[in-house]
C-alpha cells in the first residue's frame, strides 16, 4: 500500500472530527486508518441535524485497527446555534481527555477544522487539516448567517496547515467571491471523492442487463430524474426492452411515481426504495448498462454541485458503469474525454438521444464500461489518502 511507504507508518496518531448524516469521506478516512492499523485513532462525530436515527455527539478510539472505546448517547434536540458551539467544545474536550498528542487532526467542515486550529495552538496536534466536502458561495439566504459561515470558512483555509478540497474550483471560488488569495492560505490540496476499487464486484459484459439505466441517490427535484422519465417514451420506441431502475427514497419520489402513471410507462420503471446494504447497491449498479447523474445548472452561487465532487459519479464508475451527466461537475468534461461517460443537457431530447446511442451500440457500450473501470481505479481511496498523507511535515 502507498501508506506503508510513508514516514508516518504505524506510529501515527490521528484524530478525525465530522458531522454525520450519511456515509462520506470522513468514514472513508476512518476506514483507511483502521485498515492500516495506525497506532492511535480518535474518531469524533456529531449529528449534522436532529434525527432519531442518529446518535448524539460521541467518540470512538482505535489502537492498531481495533476499537478500544465507543461512547454515544441518545440524541437530543437543541437549538442550532447551541449545537454548533457544543460541537466545537466537544472536539477540544475529547482530544484533551484522550491525553494524546496527535500527528494530525482532520476536521470535516469549518467548525470542526476551527477546533483543530485551537488544538494545534494548545500543542495537542502537530498538523491541523481542514477537509472541505462542499462549498457554496450563498450557502444561507440569511446574509448575516452566510457571512459568518464564510468568515469561519476563510479563517480555516488561511490558518489550518492544510486544506483538502474536493475540487480545485473551491480554491478559485474563495478567491473569486471572498478575495482570498491561495498564496495567503495554508497548503491547498485537491482530494477528490474515491472508491474502494478492489472491494467492488464488477460483472462481465455478458452478465449485465444491456438495456438497463440506473439512478442511485436521494430523490429530490434537483436530481433531474423527472427529465429521464420524460425521455422514456422516446427511448422505448427504439429499445423495447428498456428498463429504468431508481434506487433510493426522498421527498420527491411520490411526484415521480405520479409522472410514471401519467406517462403510462409503469412496466419500464422500477423503484427499489431505500436500500441499506451498500453491497446490494453496488451489485445493482454494476449489473446496469448505464447510469445517470443529472445536476441542476442554476446559478453557481447557489449550486451545491458545481464546486464539489459528487460521490455518486465515482460510485457508478467504480462499478464499471458509464454515466450520463450534465455540464456541472468539475470532472464532467474529463469523464467525456476519457470516454467513460457523456454530457447531456437537462432535457428529455438530449437524454433520450444519449441513452439510445449507448444502449443500441454494444461495442460502444462495452468500451465505455472498460474505460469507466480504468478511470475509477485512479481514484482508489488508498491512492488518494496515501497521496495527501505522503508529506508528514
Amino acid at each position: 500500500m502507498v501508506f506503508e511507504k510513508q514516514i508516518w507508518r504505524i506510529s501515527m496518531k490521528a484524530a478525525i472530527s465530522t458531522h454525520v448524516w450519511t456515509t462520506g469521506p470522513s468514514q472513508e478516512l476512518k476506514k483507511y486508518f483502521i485498515k492500516n492499523k495506525i497506532d492511535k485513532l480518535l474518531w469524533i462525530s456529531h449529528p449534522l441535524t436532529y434525527h432519531e436515527r442518529l446518535d448524539s455527539s460521541g467518540h470512538e478510539t482505535y489502537s492498531k485497527g481495533k476499537q478500544t472505546k465507543r461512547h454515544y448517547k441518545k440524541i437530543k434536540k437543541i437549538p442550532s446555534l447551541l449545537s454548533y458551539l457544543k460541537d466545537v467544545y466537544l472536539n477540544i474536550f475529547y482530544v484533551l481527555k484522550s491525553k494524546e498528542k496527535y500527528n494530525i487532526y482532520v476536521g470535516f467542515d469549518n467548525l470542526n477544522a476551527f477546533a483543530g486550529w485551537i488544538l494545534k495552538k494548545l500543542g495537542r496536534t502537530k498538523k491541523s487539516v481542514y477537509y472541505v466536502v462542499d462549498y457554496v458561495p450563498i450557502r444561507f439566504e440569511n446574509k448575516i448567517l452566510n457571512s459568518i459561515y464564510h468568515k469561519v470558512e476563510s479563517f480555516c483555509a488561511v490558518h489550518c496547515d492544510e486544506t483538502w478540497n474536493l475540487s480545485k474550483r473551491m480554491v478559485k471560488a474563495r478567491d473569486e467571491f471572498k478575495g482570498l488569495n491561495p498564496n495567503k492560505c495554508g497548503l491547498q490540496k485537491e482530494l477528490q471523492m474515491g472508491v474502494w476499487f478492489d472491494e467492488i464486484k464488477r460483472y462481465s459484459f455478458n452478465k449485465i442487463n444491456h438495456n438497463q439505466l440506473v439512478f442511485m441517490g436521494h430523490i429530490m427535484e434537483k436530481q433531474g430524474v423527472q427529465y429521464v422519465l420524460d425521455a422514456v417514451p422516446s427511448i422505448i420506441k427504439k429499445i423495447h426492452q428498456f428498463k429504468f431502475l431508481i434506487i433510493g427514497d426522498g421527498e420527491y419520489i411520490s411526484t415521480l411515481k405520479e409522472k410514471v402513471k401519467e406517462l403510462e410507462i409503469e412496466k419500464y420503471i422500477t423503484f427499489t426504495g431505500y436500500i441499506k446494504d451498500d453491497k446490494k447497491i453496488e451489485e445493482l449498479i454494476s449489473r446496469s448498462a448505464l447510469a445517470v447523474a443529472l445536476y441542476d445548472t442554476k446559478e453557481r452561487k447557489r449550486n451545491w454541485t458545481y464546486y464539489t465532487d459528487p460521490g455518486k459519479i465515482k460510485a457508478y464508475l467504480g462499478a464499471g458503469t458509464p454515466v450520463l451527466t450534465t455540464n456541472v461537475p468539475h470532472n464532467s468534461h474529463d469523464i467525456a474525454d476519457k470516454k467513460c461517460g457523456m454530457i447531456v443537457d437537462l432535457n428529455p431530447e438530449s437524454i433520450s438521444k444519449a441513452v439510445i446511442a449507448m444502449l443500441n451500440d454494444k461495442k460502444l457500450l462495452r468500451k465505455y464500461r472498460e474505460n469507466a473501470a480504468a478511470y475509477a481505479k485512479n481514484f482508489d481511496w488508498n491512492v488518494l489518502f496515501g497521496g495527501v498523507l505522503a508529506d508528514p511535515t
